[in-house]
């Protein structure tokens, strides 16, 4: 499939199957990540990935919606600030490039047949607590990785998006 086919397909998945994620799969989409651009290309990205049911209860912990415990895959996408490039009037970068590789991260695995979702209300100083993140490094984005329990959502999960009249502007707003 071509590259906005893909894009089309992309949603967020919010039930998930129990059958556990293939480790060749989540490399695949590591190295999508991996591969993202980033303001000078600094990378300053770190990707932690929780599997293990002791630190899947962790994350719950940190984001208790029931949906959310269905997955038995995670990746929290963390930005460095101590990493990041700032530009001349002091904007930092950092999220912004940890956004990008989190997309990579969302198209790879709906490339590679699974669901994902974007969680960022969650829990941040719990979720750095109960991982170890360090304290120039901030949890961004809560990104649950796995098989959809339902996936025919795919194809049936309406887009609903502003149309390209209301969204461009050409040479000048």
């Amino acid at each position: 499939m071509n590259l906005l086919e893909l894009i089309k397909k992309r949603c967020s998945i919010r039930n998930y199957s129990s059958s556990p994620v293939e480790d060749e799969k989540i490399s695949y989409i590591l190295e999508a990540a991996r591969l993202a651009p980033s303001a000078v290309n600094y990378q300053p990205w770190y990707f932690l990935i929780v599997k293990k049911e002791s630190g899947c209860r962790k994350l719950q912990e940190c984001y208790p919606r029931e949906w959310f415990k269905s997955a038995n895959c995670f990746i929290v996408v963390c930005g460095d600030q101590s990493q990041s490039w700032k530009r001349n009037d002091g904007k930092d970068y950092m999220d912004i490039d940890a956004a990008i590789a989190a997309e990579h991260i969302c198209l790879s695995a709906t490339e590679q047949g699974l669901g994902s979702c974007w969680v960022c209300n969650f829990d941040t100083a719990l979720c750095k607590k109960h991982f170890n993140i360090p304290e120039t490094v901030e949890p961004i984005v809560i990104i649950p990785i796995g098989y959809p329990a339902t996936p025919s959502l795919f194809d049936e999960t309406p887009k609903k998006r502003k149309a390209i009249e209301e969204t461009v502007k050409l040479e000048t707003f």
